[in-house]
């Protein structure tokens, strides 16, 4: 719509467009429309494509993962620790599980029992490679995970990161078990490095929130020890 200011003397006639939001827009899609529909297009094939991933990839491959790992799990009960990590020449060892489904809940598990095993077959720098891939965040392992990695370290001579791995898996102040068991080596640690007032700490804990657990005399004697007589 368009409206015309009338001439007045030495005025030329103008005429003057109205702003009309809806035309604005419309022009704005018209011109912008080919990119818009394009977009829009990689989107709705983005989620098609997760949705096909997650329903025909991943779920099977969750489900191949699965029970893959009770052959190499059966043999880790059994002490079986180089069949367990390397298969029976039938069945994936853990390592293999590990690689080839490593997007999986199972293949991430995997790594966590790999590390378990170069544990007991003390090899502690394999160890420490494969319980630091194991995602260990939301897991029923979560804490042993940490205790083990604490483990490993200190077998390498790693004060420090024992110490921090220690206190990790005893972050669950509610398990009235690990938590005290990995204070205490944490404690033990401490006083390793020369940290005793950090050692008093981790003791001091474990007699006060934990008295009833297996490390609670051993850590009042050891208290005494370090002067803490109340």
């Amino acid at each position: 719509m368009a409206n015309t200011v009338r001439n007045q003397p030495g005025v030329e006639k103008i005429t003057v467009e109205e702003s009309n939001p809806l035309n604005n827009i419309e022009r704005s899609y018209e011109q912008n429309k080919k990119r818009i529909n394009t977009i829009l297009a990689v989107v709705v094939l983005g989620i098609v494509g997760f949705l096909a991933y997650k329903n025909l990839y991943k779920a099977p491959q969750e489900a191949k993962a699965s029970h893959a790992m009770s052959f190499p799990q059966a043999y880790f009960q059994q002490d079986s620790l180089n069949k367990a990590l390397n298969g029976d020449g039938q069945h994936f060892g853990f390592l293999k599980i590990a690689s080839k489904y490593g997007g999986t809940k199972a293949g991430n598990l995997a790594n966590y029992f790999t590390g378990l095993c170069y544990l007991q077959m003390k090899d502690h720098k394999s160890a420490i490679k494969y319980l630091k891939e194991f995602d260990a965040h939301g897991t029923s392992v979560q804490y042993p995970a940490y205790g083990a990695l604490g483990d490993a370290y200190m077998e390498t001579g790693n004060t420090k990161e024992g110490i921090e791995s220690y206190m990790k898996a005893a972050g669950n102040k509610n398990d009235n078990v690990l938590t005290p068991i990995y204070l205490y080596r944490a404690a033990l640690a401490y006083e390793m490095n020369n940290q005793p007032e950090k050692a008093k700490e981790n003791y001091k804990r474990i007699r006060d929130e934990y008295p009833q657990s297996m490390q609670a005399n051993e850590t009042t004697r050891n208290l005494a020890r370090l002067g803490v007589l109340d």
